[in-house]
């Protein structure tokens, strides 16, 4: 029973064993894993961000190779200088705006302006493009304000057309009153130069009337005159005469 036991405690052991082997190195693992990250993540969290410079310093030398002597410590990149000479040793022969002839590492040389110079170049095209759109905005505003005040007019001209053509036709209305009031007015002219002439003859009738009038009152006057005169002598004659009695 005893080596059975023993057995049985060694088969445990060596399991124990052999977990505890295993479990280590994953432990040691994840530490070296875990402190590896942590170093990069601070890595990463203090490291800066930093940028190539673009502006160069090019020497000009008195010849073809360093060995020469520099006549200039170094033209900046963007300078235009006048291309003189281009050798198949790299170098190129060129001559600065000051005037300094000599010789220049040809990889420098471009045919074109370098980046910043056309950037520059952009940027202030860019600002002169929005200096334009900005003045065509105001036109477009000024532009857009002028067609509003000739709509503006347009509407007002519109009215008056209106009314003056309303007017025109009240005038005309009335100008054709006014003839049809001309020719009442020559009716009512004639009518009245009518009436004058009627008036005319009865007054020229009447006075002859009145005149006839006169004769006749100065006619019965004169006869009643002359009756008067003959009753007068007549009567007289008529009454009986008183005889003178003889035997009286």
């Amino acid at each position: 029973m005893k080596p059975a036991l023993y057995r049985q405690a060694t088969v445990t052991e060596l399991r124990a064993k052999i977990l505890f082997k295993g479990i280590i190195p994953v432990l040691y693992f994840r530490l070296l894993l875990g402190g590896v990250l942590l170093v990069l993540t601070a890595a990463s969290a203090s490291a800066e961000t930093v940028y190539v410079d673009d502006v160069l310093y090019a020497p000009i030398r008195s010849g073809e190779g360093t060995q020469y002597r520099i006549l200039h410590s170094g033209v900046r990149s963007g300078t235009a200088l006048e291309l003189i000479e281009r050798s198949e040793s790299g170098y190129s022969r060129v001559r600065t705006p000051d005037g300094i002839e000599g010789w220049m590492v040809s990889r420098y040389l471009t045919d074109t302006p370098i980046a910043r110079q056309r950037l520059e170049s952009a940027t202030r095209q860019l600002a002169q493009a929005k200096e334009t759109v900005s003045g065509l905005r105001s036109q477009v505003a000024e532009l857009t304000e002028e067609r509003n005040t000739l709509r503006s007019s347009e509407a007002n001209l519109e009215a008056r057309a209106g009314r003056l053509s309303e007017e025109l036709r009240e005038i005309k209305a009335v100008a054709a009153d006014a003839l049809n009031l001309k020719r009442r007015n020559e009716e009512l002219n004639n009518e009245n130069q009518k009436l004058r002439n009627d008036l005319e003859v009865l007054t020229a009738e009447k006075e002859r009337l009145e005149a006839n009038k006169e004769s006749d009152f100065m006619l019965i006057g004169a006869g009643l005159v002359l009756l008067g005169i003959i009753l007068a002598l007549v009567v007289p004659a008529l009454k009986p005469t008183r005889k003178t009695d003889n035997w009286a």
